[in-house]
């Protein structure tokens, strides 16, 4: 591991790097079917034409390496990291998208279309949309000051999605503690992943359906954040209404943790990371250092983009990442 900072402007950014030799002692990483240089003469341009692409989305709107981060969260948890979020339903075909966790919050599949074209010019039917995602999660946090971390390839996009398991396998804003960890550790993630992984809240926002229970009902919130929160999210109606997860949603940083610490989690399981359980340290560790969270957040992602990878024969290489060929 590493630890590294640059400058933007008249801004310091740091990051950590995760090193292959942390990504080979993963105990989720022994698919050595993925490699960090599967595309290294297939597609030697896979990783930059990637990271440009990114660069030029967040910048054009920061709240996209949320998206993009999201996307991939969803892709993984359900099947493994097969690309199968970004299927569109057709007649005759019914994907993630309009799961209930997923309905008209998903987004960013445009900006992996376009990211599909610019690689697919580069080096035609080679590149997974799978991998695409895991990559282009990883160049939208890096863009906002957040950790690097190791990507190994050779995922397959899946021909198949499933509606149903999208509905049962991702969290919800209302879950409690214990079924934040079960739900992780069905994915072979442990309780400490599971918190480093919420703490990619510190980017984007939530729509006033997701946090309205909380903001209303719950006491264990700052009344003065709950207050400033109702002026945006009604009692009824509004679902749609957008609000920020911490104070710096377009920065990568632990400000996520000093906002649980203070009461002011948007969202109920967000709060209950820091509510008198079993994180609650964790959550007070995170508040004070920077680089603990950055070390175990890029840790985490390199154990979620290891989910039970299509790899081999397995699935295809779309065409089009919202079709199967």
């Amino acid at each position: 591991m590493s630890y590294h900072c640059f400058k933007i402007g008249v801004s310091e950014l740091c990051f950590v790097v995760i090193t292959a030799s942390l990504l080979m002692s993963s105990p989720t990483s022994v698919n050595a079917q993925l490699s960090q240089t599967f595309y290294a003469s297939t597609c030697p341009l896979f990783v930059t034409t990637v990271r440009q692409a990114m660069r030029q989305a967040v910048q054009k709107e920061p709240r996209m390496a949320a998206s993009i981060l999201r996307l991939f969260f969803h892709d993984c948890f359900v099947n493994g990291c097969d690309g199968s979020i970004l299927l569109d339903d057709t007649a005759t075909f019914t994907g993630e998208q309009n799961a209930f966790p997923n309905r008209n919050s998903v987004r960013g599949m445009d900006v992996i279309d376009d990211i599909k074209a610019r690689v697919e010019r580069v080096c035609s039917n080679t590149v997974s949309c799978a991998d695409i995602l895991a990559l282009a999660a990883r160049e939208g946090v890096v863009s906002l000051g957040g950790p690097s971390w190791v990507v190994p390839f050779g995922r397959r996009d899946s021909t198949t999605a499933s509606q149903s398991d999208a509905n049962r396998d991702l969290p919800g804003p209302s879950s409690d503690l214990a079924t934040l960890i079960r739900q992780f550790a069905n994915k072979g993630l442990s309780a400490t992943d599971m918190t480093a992984l919420s703490g990619a809240h510190t980017l984007g926002l939530s729509q006033c359906l997701n946090f309205r229970t909380h903001i209303y009902n719950d006491t264990n919130i700052d009344s003065t954040f709950a207050t400033t929160r109702k002026a945006n999210c009604p009692f009824s109606g509004g679902d749609t209404n957008l609000a920020p997860f911490d104070t710096t949603q377009n920065r990568f940083d632990n400000d996520y943790f000093k906002q649980l610490i203070n009461k002011r989690g948007l969202l109920h399981s967000d709060q209950e990371l820091f509510n008198g359980g079993s994180q609650d340290s964790l959550v007070t560790t995170y508040s004070t250092s920077p680089l603990r969270f950055f070390n175990d957040f890029a840790s985490a992602m390199v154990k979620m983009g290891n989910i039970s990878p299509l790899t081999g024969t397995n699935g295809q290489i779309r065409k089009s990442c919202g079709v199967v060929n």
